[in-house]
């Protein structure tokens, strides 16, 4: 059956996504003879004048080791409560009619939707409205259940790894504290495991409500033995026990977007006020979604796509891909957004970590 395909990315960039575009085009293409078109921008390129573009061989030939997307992508582009300006400021309207609409006059049979939680709940959403969907999860953040892993979190991983790396020879030549604020708003898989893989001394995460009195002790108990340097890693979204998260821009001001960033701050501030020592502050920030991603995540993109595109030749919509073990299978969007993918605060990588004598706030 000839058929038309769009697919879309959208959230946050991430390393591999080009490798899905590419196998979703490729696979499309060579094994069923079909047409693929791009929305670009993610959701945003079906709201008001629709932004499409055709996807044929010659546009996704090279793009494997790139980062990024070439679609674009938006985070702000949800039509469920999209941001409109009225005389009374800007408003969240629910424009999903709209996005349907745009979708069928496109001429596709089917939408593949590449993106994290808010994407994917979003094509939950517009399965439910009559949109045939198939979600590929993506987050650096490895936060979405259903699947073992995401692509793009192995290079964020080796990204943040190299960083802590390099801040050890510096630490250690001035004999100052590196508090290094990694990316991860709900789940601590970056901070944890970078720290593990880069030697960090101490590791604080979401899921463990930190004590700013544990994180000095654990730094002057190392002084105490000669170690006259110390790498704290935050996640950005790790908060001291009773309190919240720091937040540089609430939903409210920031089009329905909260903007974490800061955390790492505090903990600089406070560990230098306590300890009398000289500490210094890096936020990696987004330097942690670029590059060229890594050979496991253009490999897992590449599954991805085209175990979507079979789904799609096979008419299972409403479903998501993921990997389990070393297989990729297929399971309900609603099994990755229901809930978050989270560190178990008691779990083997945590326990690991103290075993090894870091600190993670507790």
């Amino acid at each position: 059956m000839s058929r038309t395909i769009a697919i879309l990315t959208g959230g946050g960039d991430c390393p591999g996504l080009n490798a899905v575009i590419r196998a979703v085009v490729r696979s499309a293409v060579l094994r069923h003879g079909w047409r693929v078109i791009g929305i670009e921008d993610g959701f945003d390129g079906l709201v008001g004048t629709p932004r499409v573009r055709e996807l044929d061989l010659a546009a996704v030939r090279g793009i494997l080791p790139r980062g990024g997307t070439i679609l674009g992508t938006s985070n702000r582009g949800n039509p469920l409560a999209y941001p409109v300006q009225t005389a009374e400021g800007v408003a969240l309207v629910d424009v999903s009619a709209q996005v349907v609409a745009n979708f069928r006059a496109s001429g596709a049979d089917a939408l593949i939707a590449v993106g994290g939680d808010g994407t994917l709940k979003i094509a939950r959403r517009l399965q439910d409205l009559g949109m045939p969907m198939v979600g590929v999860p993506k987050t650096i953040d490895n936060d979405l259940r259903g699947t073992d892993v995401t692509f793009g979190y192995h290079t964020a991983v080796g990204i943040v790894t190299e960083a802590l790396d390099r801040l050890h020879t510096t630490a250690e030549s001035h004999h100052r504290v590196m508090i290094v604020e990694v990316m991860g708003r709900d789940a601590g898989w970056i901070a944890l495991e970078a720290g593990l893989a880069g030697s960090a001394d101490v590791i604080l995460i979401p899921e463990i409500p930190f004590d700013l009195e544990a994180v000095c002790h654990a730094i002057s108990a190392r002084r105490q033995h000669g170690s006259r340097f110390s790498i704290v890693v935050v996640a950005e979204g790790a908060h001291p026990r009773g309190g919240g998260k720091v937040v540089q821009a609430t939903a409210a001001d920031n089009l329905g977007v909260e903007r974490l960033g800061g955390v790492g701050a505090l903990v600089s501030r406070a560990i230098g006020e306590r300890l009398a020592v000289e500490t210094r502050g890096v936020v990696l920030g987004h330097v942690q979604r670029g590059g060229s991603p890594v050979p496991f995540d253009r490999i897992l993109g590449t599954r991805f796509g085209v175990r979507a595109t079979e789904l799609v030749a096979r008419g299972k919509y409403g479903r998501m891909v993921a990997l389990r073990g070393r297989s990729v299978i297929d399971v309900e969007i609603s099994a990755a957004v229901d809930a978050l993918n989270r560190v178990e605060a008691d779990g083997e990588l945590v326990r690991t970590a103290e075993a090894l004598g870091i600190c993670v706030g507790r």
